[in-house]
């Protein structure tokens, strides 16, 4: 992968400092990219969800498609050729999938691997030069009120988060701890 040329967009400030250790140009869009895109070429970078079993905290995907929810194909390209993350498609929403049963839906109707709220965004630009997302949490997990813990530009809500801590308790550590271990797998692709 040439990174050189190249600008990862992410949506939050824990993205944004993982692809900046890395070395690499990295800006932060926000949720659903409500910051802007930047000019250029942009990969897609950060956490997703699973939308199938196939798939475990800390995989990574080099997607080659982003897709909608009925399938249609948004995006394709050559995979970025990151050593030890598969192969994927990514499933673009406007809102965060937390439902297993909803996920499995999202899979069968659109044959995605995964989903998250930027892709499909930065696709819609026609500069999206590829998807480099890390499993984050998989159907079974237990996400829901996680998107009352960001900002829309993609900085982190203290308060919602310890709201979040307090309702959720352990299903909230065990969220966040998946989103750092994906995170992780992130710069251990990328190191």
């Amino acid at each position: 992968m040439d990174a050189d040329r190249l600008t990862f967009a992410c949506a939050t400030t824990a993205e944004e400092r993982v692809a900046r250790r890395l070395g690499l140009s990295a800006v932060r869009v926000g949720v659903r990219a409500v910051n802007g895109v930047p000019e250029g070429r942009v990969v897609s970078f950060g956490v997703a969800g699973a939308l199938h079993d196939g798939l475990a905290v800390g995989d990574v995907l080099d997607a080659t498609r982003v897709v909608d929810a009925a399938g249609a194909t948004l995006w394709e390209g050559a995979p970025l050729g990151v050593r030890g993350a598969r192969g994927g498609v990514v499933l673009a929403s406007d809102e965060l999938v937390h439902d297993a049963a909803d996920r499995r839906r999202l899979h069968e109707s659109s044959g995605a691997d995964a989903v998250d709220m930027e892709s499909g965004v930065l696709a819609a630009t026609g500069r999206l030069a590829g998807v480099l997302r890390a499993i984050s949490d998989v159907p079974a997990s237990a996400i829901e009120g996680v998107d009352t813990t960001v900002h829309a530009d993609g900085r982190t809500d203290f308060t919602g988060l310890v709201r979040w801590l307090v309702a959720k308790r352990g299903r909230a550590i065990r969220s966040i701890r998946d989103a750092l271990a994906a995170l992780h797998a992130l710069e251990e692709v990328l190191a």
